[in-house]
């Protein structure tokens, strides 16, 4: 679930339902998704989650994907723990787990200002035999357990966890340490305190060391009400106890809590943190927080970006369909009707509109949208190649792939009604050498991205839904593309192209046998191009969302522009203005100047 779906659609009404069934409602129905065929690939489509090689660690003798976890105190019950891995997570961490099921009929929720987590007194927990169940077939990431009754238990739990976490304040002497380390396997063990404590059992932790294969600092809580309250904001008193531990002891140290946004997590790391693990930033600032963080690492690394020479294929791939767009642009202002079209109907353009001057119209206004979708698909996939895909940026490569493989892909729709104009197939085949040149000389483009995003700040949170709004419109044209080849290859016309036509589809073919073919290319074609662009529009709002990626808003901009330009000016040059008709448009126009509204202060930020 990214942000822009957490935060605009789900995040106001969850707190609303009754206990933890909005959490649960969440948590149950990711890994649902999660389990599907193609489930975890749709989850990747969406979110893009997948952290870079770079940020995976060694520890424990354990291979981390990420450096940030997620803290048990999440998901108690365990129903999410199959999905959490698609989200960017490196670990998950389970429990604490007793030995019988102790269930919390309070909720957990934020406080209303937005600033604390608020859970039970005593931590909700399914009990020993759920939790192997659960854990027994989810180890996709390393799991942390957090044993509460760790001499009663943890013989039970030594084969479905790969770290065990003991509370420091539940050790009555190192020689139990030891019993259980010998019960587990001696599989590593982790000392977990709260941050406040450190200083004050600093000589204590020392002599533990001994016993031990780490420490886990965690949040400090308050205990009002029957309720613990977390803060989210701790990093400081985290930061303290962790300069602490790392000054008199020479072990891994993990953190949990006090993350509300990136900056607070490259604190840590930065103060020798190996681990991070989210709490009640998770749930304050979003599902996308774990990337948002693995995108801050990765800009914090340095770019070591390195040109492929190959992005010019693609470069020129684009250049190519912006000057076909304007070449067709330009005919759809003119001729319209090509020698080649009158070739194959055995009819001229000026009997055509002798005959039915609307009906040529008609047709000038299907070949104008398809120039100015064709000028913008050009311009899109120009941007991407420029400033992604020459630095080997892999989301950019993959978002030109899919949007010119379904565009090679509609050359199929136009041979539905028997049609094919030699002009278009020359043209791809002239487009086809250079996608297959760049395909081949960018394959080693494998570079995630990076952001300048540290803060929730008012932009960020702005953006999250201007997100949204051109997600939805990359939704739309997809569809749109999709209803318009449909029609194209099928019934050709809805009923107010025949009412602005004034003629039926059996007059026509009175008229010419071969004039419904015409228009059918036409509207497939015009499909086709639509759900190609609609793709490049959904990939680079799905994917291309990183602060201060000012080219990004740019491409939106000036890549919706003729598109939009065409499509609108088009029905008012050829007085085709009916209303249902244009409605799509009208939406669509608004999502665009909405989402680009809301987008630009972080995207042009530095």
């Amino acid at each position: 679930m990214p942000d822009w779906s957490y935060h605009p659609l789900f995040k106001p009404w969850l707190p609303i339902l009754p206990g933890n069934t909005g959490r649960e409602f969440i948590h149950r129905g990711m890994s649902l998704l999660s389990q599907l065929p193609g489930g975890r690939p749709f989850i990747e489509f969406l979110g893009h989650m997948s952290p870079s090689q770079k940020l995976s660690r060694n520890l424990f003798g354990l291979h981390f994907d990420s450096p940030v976890g997620l803290s048990g105190k999440i998901d108690p019950r365990l129903s999410g723990i199959k999905a959490f891995p698609n989200l960017g997570f490196g670990s998950i961490e389970v429990g604490p787990i007793t030995e019988f099921m102790r269930e919390r009929n309070s909720a957990a929720y934020l406080s209303k200002t937005q600033d604390a987590l608020i859970l039970p007194e005593h931590a909700e927990t399914i009990g020993l035999n759920a939790a192997k169940e659960k854990l027994t077939n989810a180890r996709t990431v390393p799991i942390l357990i957090r044993l509460e009754q760790s001499l009663i238990i943890a013989e039970h739990l030594k084969d479905v966890g790969d770290v065990f976490i003991i509370e420091f304040d539940s050790i009555e002497s190192f020689d139990a340490l030891t019993h259980i380390k010998m019960v587990l396997g001696n599989k590593p063990v982790l000392l977990a305190i709260r941050h406040s404590m450190v200083a004050d059992n600093i000589l204590q932790l020392k002599s533990a060391s001994q016993f031990t294969d780490g420490f886990m600092i965690e949040e400090d809580r308050i205990l009002r009400d029957g309720k613990q309250v977390l803060p989210l904001q701790q990093t400081a008193g985290i930061k303290h106890a962790l300069n602490l531990i790392k000054n008199e002891i020479d072990l891994p140290v993990i953190t949990s809590g006090g993350v509300a946004q990136p900056a607070d997590a490259l604190a840590l790391f930065e103060a020798g943190a190996e681990l991070v693990f989210l709490t009640g930033g998770y749930v304050a600032s979003g599902p996308g927080l774990p990337k948002r963080i693995n995108e801050a690492l990765m800009d914090e690394l340095g770019s070591g970006q390195k040109v492929l020479p190959g992005w010019i294929w693609y470069w020129l791939f684009g250049l190519f369909i912006l000057i076909g767009g304007a070449a067709v642009l330009f005919f759809s202002f003119t001729k319209v009707i090509l020698f080649y079209d009158e070739a194959f109907m055995q009819m001229t353009r000026l009997e055509l509109m002798a005959y039915n001057p609307n009906l040529y119209k008609f047709m000038s206004h299907d070949r104008m949208t398809l120039a100015g979708t064709m000028i913008s698909g050009g311009y899109i996939y120009m941007q991407l190649a420029r400033h992604g895909v020459k630095y080997g940026i892999h989301w950019t490569r993959k978002a030109f792939n899919i949007g010119a493989i379904t565009g090679f892909l509609g050359i199929l729709l136009f041979l539905g009604f028997g049609y094919f104009d030699w002009l278009h197939g020359f043209f791809w085949l002239i487009l086809l050498p250079f996608y297959i040149a760049g395909f081949i000389k960018t394959r080693s483009a494998n570079q995630s991205p990076a952001s300048k995003n540290r803060t929730n700040n008012s932009s960020w949170k702005k953006a999250v839904y201007g997100q949204l709004l051109l997600v939805i419109l990359g939704f739309s044209f997809v569809l749109g593309g999709i209803v318009i080849s449909t029609i194209g290859a099928t019934s050709v016309f809805v009923d107010t192209d025949l009412k602005y036509i004034c003629m039926t589809p059996d007059q026509m073919n009175e008229l010419n046998k071969k004039l419904i073919p015409v228009i059918a290319h036409d509207r497939a074609g015009f499909g086709s191009a639509l759900f190609s662009v609609g793709l490049l529009v959904l990939t680079l709002s799905l994917w291309g969302f990183h602060e201060g990626s000012a080219w990004v808003w740019r491409t939106f901009l000036f890549g919706g522009i003729p598109a939009f330009a065409a499509g609108l000016f088009t029905h008012f040059y050829i007085g085709y203005i009916n209303f249902i008709h244009l409605l799509p448009a009208y939406f669509a126009l608004a999502l665009y100047i909405g989402g680009l509204l809301l987008t630009r202060d972080y995207f042009k930020k530095r």
